[in-house]
């Protein structure tokens, strides 16, 4: 099984200029918007289902739960099609994913392990991930060390295959910046784009140092077509972000509370973007930045 699969075969990532070209072709493919919704949440529910279910292991493997959308409905689908999987939810004492990662849990009935970090112990995984990740970006650290901590928590359940939520935010138009745009799905193209520099590169380097797999539903060549085949207008709005994908997670089954959830960034919600800050004041660096600096 590649390290994200799809975009990673023999452990080597697929290059940026290829990545980029498998973005051209898919939008090509992607030529006409449905105007009908019933028919929309139907092919997105058939389309995710698949997703998930072609990557679906023999064997027993991980869902980083975070208690959003994303997780919670491939942990929902996951459970449906009977796969044998383990829910892990990692943050500081006060993490609100791990709080909601709980709550989902108990009410899909997961079997969930979770661990609630202490500033010590959060210094040694921010340490790690600056190496992996190999620069002082505040986002990819942070995103990465909530990776690490993760796989590192399995690693006494002999799991090292994980899915994640990765491309949700792209196809299903997720960012403020989705908002501003004045051509959401023209956005949400030239996202999926810069997920190389941005997503793919960090998480293969996080996958590669631990030996681990990352399987990313949503970034299934089927379900991003017809994800981009959906008007702007059904994605998103003033008041909410990806409306169609949490209205398909509710007709798959997940309570509207879950479905609904509004939730911030991996590195916010776990709170390690807050011990990044924290650590930063106590060695005395003014910038977050600076403070990762020192640890290369």
């Amino acid at each position: 099984m590649a390290i994200l699969a799809n975009i990673a075969k023999n452990r080597k990532l697929v290059s940026r200029k290829n990545w980029e070209k498998y973005i051209g072709n898919l939008r090509t493919a992607a030529t006409s918007y449905n105007p009908d919704k019933k028919q929309i949440k139907e092919e997105l529910q058939q389309k995710l289902i698949e997703a998930v279910n072609k990557r679906l292991p023999n064997k027993k493997f991980g869902i980083m739960l975070s208690g959003g959308v994303d997780s919670s409905t491939i942990s929902l689908i996951a459970k449906k099609l009977h796969g044998t999987f383990i829910c892990y939810s990692v943050g500081m004492e006060g993490s609100k994913d791990v709080t909601e990662a709980k709550k989902v849990a108990k009410k899909l009935k997961l079997k969930l392990r979770y661990k609630l970090y202490s500033l010590k112990e959060a210094e040694k995984i921010i340490k790690k991930a600056v190496i992996v990740v190999g620069e002082p970006n505040v986002v990819n650290v942070g995103v990465a060390a909530v990776e690490l901590a993760a796989i590192q928590l399995a690693k006494k359940d002999k799991i090292n295959t994980f899915f994640g939520g990765l491309g949700s935010e792209e196809i299903f138009a997720g960012y403020q910046r989705h908002e501003n745009a004045k051509d959401v799905n023209k956005e949400c193209w030239n996202g999926l784009k810069n997920m190389w520099a941005r997503d793919l590169s960090r998480d293969f380097k996080v996958a590669t140092i631990t030996k681990a797999n990352f399987l990313v539903p949503f970034l299934d060549k089927d379900l991003i077509i017809a994800a981009m085949n959906v008007p702007g207008k059904y994605k998103i709005s003033k008041d909410e972000k990806k409306i169609i994908l949490r209205e398909v997670a509710m007709k798959i089954g997940l309570p509207k509370q879950f479905a609904f959830r509004k939730k911030l960034a991996a590195q916010y919600g776990s709170g390690f973007d807050k011990a990044i800050e924290k650590l930063s004041k106590q060695n005395r660096f003014k910038y977050k930045k600076e403070y990762l600096k020192s640890l290369q």
